[in-house]
Order: structure tokens, then C-alpha cells, then sequence
């Protein structure tokens, strides 16, 4: 789920944070968190924040006590040397937190409380353990919050089932942070459903595949 201009950037800058969707756009994007099991993101997004979205509507996380799910699901950062400043207010917030790191970045957390789950994949990340333990815990549908090259990687790897975009009304210029550098080539998508509200368009494809050739190619370079 990502916020992007009319140009196509998600920030002004790389690692700054996204300050441009509207209160509706962020009212989309708590229901989409609201129906996750688990919340993902990188590094640089936290970095830019210092903090996460939360589930806040009442009537939200009253229906995900219907559901069965705990008032707020797990939030997960994805960082190689996870080095962060536990003064952040994301380490304050009222959220049960998860780390997945490699072996090395997770020395610095073990048997501390700011992450209540730490998953490591050796020395570097390696999703399909990753996506193994959520499935062993229960954990079904994940909303990916960025940054792009977190999810470039997942669509690159095939792990993401659906893209939401919401289009603002704003153009950022060529010195801001483009969403297509940190995407691969050759992704399908097909569009499920379009609707605008005043100037914003939000917009939610199912990722269908990578296109044979472009498949062929990642295997050579790999």
C-alpha cells in the first residue's frame, strides 16, 4: 500500500517521510491495516516516521475483536543491521512490535522489550523463512506500508498477492524519490477497482505474474 504523486514519487526526497495523502487516504489506509494480520515495513520508512499507523477507530478494532483478531495486529520492520533509537515513539506506541533481521542484527535486541517477536534468516533477509513462521503463528494477510524497495523485493520475489495505490494531486519534480526505481520489470497487474474521492484516486490491482522473459532474465543474473 503506497501513497503517490501524479509523477509517480513517494516522497520528496529518498528517506523523508510521505507527507502529502489527504485525511481520507489516511483513513483508507488504517482500514486496509485494520484487516491485516500483520503489518510490514522497512527500515528507511521507520527511519523517515519514528513511528507507525495504528489502529485507532474504535469501531475498527471492534470489528477485529469480532473477527477474533487482537485489537491491534503485530507491526514488523525489516532491517539487515536493525539499528535503530529505541527513544522513537514507535517503541512507545501501544503495539506489539516484530523484528526480522539477520543473525547479526539481532544481537543488539535480544532480551529487550521493544520487540515482543524477533525472526532472523542468517546473514542476510530470506523471506521464505519468514513467511513460514507467520503461517505457523496464524497469520494470513500482511499489509506492506513501504518503503519501494522493500516492496520491489517482495514483488520481485512473487510474495505479494495485491497492490493499493492512492494517486494524490501533486507533482514532486525530478529531484524527488521515484516509486519505479525500486520496482522490477515485467509485473502484471490487473485492476480490481478504481475509485476517486475530490482529487485523489485510490486504486487496487491483484499482481498476477512477472512476464516469462523477465522471469528468464532474473535467473540468469542470479
Amino acid at each position: 500500500m503506497l501513497a503517490i504523486t501524479a509523477d509517480g514519487k513517494i516522497s520528496d526526497r529518498p528517506t523523508t517521510a510521505a507527507r502529502f495523502g489527504s485525511p481520507r487516504d489516511l483513513a483508507h489506509l488504517e482500514t486496509q491495516v485494520a484487516q491485516a494480520d500483520a503489518v510490514l515495513f522497512g527500515a528507511a520508512t521507520l527511519r523517515a516516521y519514528h513511528t507507525t499507523l495504528s489502529v485507532r477507530n474504535p469501531d475498527l478494532i471492534a470489528q477485529r475483536r469480532q473477527r477474533g483478531q487482537p485489537p491491534q495486529p503485530r507491526q514488523w520492520v525489516c532491517s539487515r543491521p536493525a539499528e535503530f533509537d529505541p527513544q522513537w515513539r514507535f517503541f512507545q506506541q501501544p503495539i506489539p512490535r516484530g523484528l526480522i533481521t539477520t543473525d547479526q542484527g539481532a544481537i543488539a535486541w535480544q532480551g529487550r522489550r521493544e520487540f515482543g517477536q524477533i525472526i532472523t534468516t542468517g546473514e542476510a533477509i530470506a523471506w521464505p523463512p519468514v513467511f513460514n513462521q507467520w503461517q505457523a503463528q496464524g497469520v494470513e494477510r500482511v499489509a506492506v506500508l513501504g518503503g519501494g524497495v522493500l516492496v520491489g523485493s517482495l514483488l520481485a520475489g512473487g510474495w505479494v498477492d495485491e497492490l493499493r495505490l492512492t494517486l494524490c494531486p501533486l507533482l514532486l519534480g525530478a529531484t524527488a524519490a521515484p516509486m519505479a526505481a525500486a520496482l522490477p520489470a515485467g509485473v502484471q497487474l490487473e485492476l480490481l477497482s478504481c475509485g476517486a474521492i475530490a482529487s485523489e484516486v485510490f486504486l487496487h490491482y491483484r499482481v498476477l505474474s512477472m512476464r516469462k522473459e523477465e522471469r528468464e532474465e532474473r535467473k540468469e543474473e542470479i
